[in-house]
């Protein structure tokens, strides 16, 4: 953005804070984008300052906004302009924010923690430890300074990371070379790390994809005061749990236990088919447990139950 460009847009912040503000507090999930040309009436488009002035003078057009954290002191999103050039944004683009959010705030959750100069000490560690993801802080050696209880029974029970001499590693050479990429460059030379470490696959192609985000530590005046100073946090979600994401579906969505059952044939990647057998019961009253789960859940495809679940099961989750 362009100076003048910036110099406008800062004038109409008050429009933009309220308008966020209002949106925030009717919408229905935070794991659903912001979308202007979808969400903001013609009326509003055609009369707000802020878009007939502010994005306007850029050539943007539309505008899908991720919210990522929201807490008493804090909000967090990612806001994508789109240009003219390009058109308003489609489903296509939509649904790839929907891709993403999880995978953002995962990176900002971890960030927004470890960034609290509240959080110091035996406090940190309890926060962190109330993580379901597991989140290693490393020196620029990639030597493990910190694990929080999800990285500890990672590295005990032979998960996809290992502590060789006390330096984190990978087990697969690939994932190996990437990660200890990923940390020098956190510690050497932050705006050079670009993609890498962004999504390290841990595991094998045949085998649940379990992915590695690195976070360089030395971008703020409050991560420095951690002792000892760390210069990368290394954060990993879990792989796929199908009985215990269907566990989670059926608690937030309040599923029985034969729908229940269905849903986990199906996080498992069996077909309606395959799981109806599975569970011994007919095609037509596997798809009525289906039905009724879209009918509870808000969702009318499996690909979108999917996507559900795996919300759900996010890795930023606390612990219960």
């Amino acid at each position: 953005m362009l100076p003048d460009w910036l110099e406008v847009l800062n004038e109409h912040t008050p429009e933009i804070d309220a308008r966020l503000s209002a949106d925030l507090a009717s919408w229905p999930s935070l794991d659903e984008p912001h979308v202007i040309s979808r969400h903001l009436s013609p009326e509003y488009r055609a009369t707000s300052p802020y878009i007939q002035k502010g994005l306007k003078l850029g050539g943007i057009v539309d505008v899908l906004t991720l919210f990522l954290i929201q807490t008493p002191t804090r909000v967090g999103m990612l806001a994508l302009g789109r240009h003219e050039q390009d058109g308003i944004l489609t489903e296509r683009e939509i649904e790839a924010g929907r891709l993403l959010i999880p995978h953002v705030r995962r990176a900002v959750t971890i960030s927004n923690v470890l960034d609290a100069c509240t959080i110091e000490g035996a406090r940190m560690a309890e926060v962190l430890d109330a993580l379901r993801c597991a989140v290693l802080l490393t020196d620029e050696r990639g030597a493990i300074l910190h694990a929080n209880r999800s990285a500890d029974v990672m590295l005990r029970n032979g998960g996809p990371i290992q502590g060789i001499g006390g330096v984190l590693s990978a087990k697969t050479p690939s994932a190996a070379a990437e990660l200890r990429t990923a940390v020098r460059l956190a510690a050497e030379d932050e705006a050079r790390i670009g993609k890498t470490g962004l999504a390290i696959r841990l595991t094998e192609s045949a085998m649940p994809a379990v992915l590695a985000h690195v976070l360089p530590m030395h971008g703020g005046d409050l991560r420095t005061r951690l002792q000892p100073e760390a210069a990368a946090a290394v954060f990993i979600g879990t792989a796929m749990d199908e009985q215990n994401d269907a566990d989670a579906m059926a608690a937030a969505f309040g599923l029985t236990p034969a729908e229940t059952r269905l849903l986990a044939g199906l996080l498992a990647g069996d077909t309606l088919t395959e799981t109806a057998g599975a569970l011994g019961i007919a095609a037509t009253t596997a798809r009525t447990h289906l039905d009724n789960i879209f009918a509870k859940t808000g969702v009318s495809r499996q690909a979108e139950l999917m996507r559900l679940a795996a919300r759900v099961s996010s890795p930023t989750r606390p612990r219960r």
